[in-house]
This record gives C-alpha cells, structure tokens and sequence, in this order.
C-alpha cells in the first residue's frame, strides 16, 4: 500500500487497480495528489499478484479474497473507508463494499462488460455494492459507455476518455483538463458524502 496521508484527515479512499495495469494509473496517481488537501487520505493498493510479479490477474474471488486480508490495514487509522478502484479494482469494491462495512464505493472505469459483449453485462455487481456508488467512466469506455448504465446511476462522464481515460487529440480537451474534471468530480461526491465517524469491519 502507498499512503498519501491528508491532514486533519475525515477519511480514507482505498484504490486498487485493474487487471492490465497497476497503481501508476492515470487516474489513480491523479487522485492521490488532489484528494490529500481536500482532507481524504488515499491509499493506493498493489494487488498480491502484481507485487509476486506476475503479469496475469486471478479470478474474481482470489481477488476478492486479497482485498479482505488487506482491509484491516485500511481501517487502521480509524477512519471511514470508501473502497475504490479501477476496472476489475471496481469490481472488487463493489462486490464487497457492504460486507467489509465501506462507507462508499467509487468505481472508475467499470467494466460493465467484455467490449463488444453488451449481453454479458456485470451490472449486477454495481448495482448490488448495497452503499453509495460512484461511477467514473470515459465517454468512449469500450467496456461500457456513461449511456449503457442503468438509469439511477450516479455516473461522472470524462468526455472523449476511453477506459484509462486517455483522450485523443482531436476530443477539444486536454489529458490535464480530462483528470482535472475526473478529480473534481470525486472531490465534490465525497464532500457530500455522510461519513460514518470510524472506520468499517476490520
């Protein structure tokens, strides 16, 4: 875990990451520098099978697992923990954010299917996390646009991303604009959140 610690700190946001990358995301090192002066401390998560050096994620519930093993360390300083993550990071935290007591869950770039298989749809793993949810995705997420998500969604579109929010040059907005308007979203959702005054299971 890399910590980027706020002072006077209300709470932590875990981050995981997706199946084809790690911690040095885009979106995820966007959020572990703006967030800490919002007053949320941001803990990037390396996932065991990444820091072993292997080069291929393991199944949902090895993943799952992982991240249950290392929540206590992310509730040790006493504080709401909203769990979070990029692609296969999100659906991990969706699918054990109720069961580990998050305060919340922010979902970045969900997976909401294979690209070019809308029919077999992960919704039910977004739709069931049972806490808060926020969704970020890339205008042209090839494994699902900000349309594609069941009404009700509470969604952030980065225009022109696609599903490590990359935007091309063409789009009209600038790589730094498009995290800018990432980070500002989390930033706004979370200061509206009800945080709990400690932390969840663990």
């Amino acid at each position: 875990m890399t910590w980027h610690t706020a002072l006077d700190a209300r709470a932590v946001l875990a981050l995981g990451h997706g199946a084809g990358g790690g911690i040095e995301a885009r979106d995820l090192r966007a959020l572990a520098a703006a967030l800490p002066p919002a007053g949320i401390t941001v803990a990037l998560v390396e996932q065991p099978w990444r820091v072993a050096g292997k080069k291929v994620a393991p199944a949902p519930k090895t993943l799952d697992a992982a991240w249950r093993e290392l929540w206590p360390a992310l509730c040790s300083p006493g504080l709401p923990v909203v769990a979070g993550g990029r692609s296969a990071g999100a659906r991990v935290a969706c699918r054990t954010g109720s069961e580990l007591g998050a305060a919340a869950v922010l979902a970045l770039s969900f997976p909401l299917h294979p690209p070019g298989k809308p029919e077999k749809s992960r919704v039910e793993e977004l739709t069931g996390a049972g806490v808060p949810v926020l969704v970020v995705q890339g205008g042209r997420d090839p494994f699902g646009r900000p349309a594609e998500f069941p009404e009700g969604t509470r969604i952030a579109e980065v225009p022109h991303g696609d599903h490590g929010f990359a935007v091309p040059k063409s789009a009209g907005i600038g790589q730094e604009e498009a995290m800018s308007l990432l980070t500002d979203a989390v930033t706004g959702w979370l200061s509206g959140l009800s945080l709990p005054s400690g932390g969840g299971r663990g």
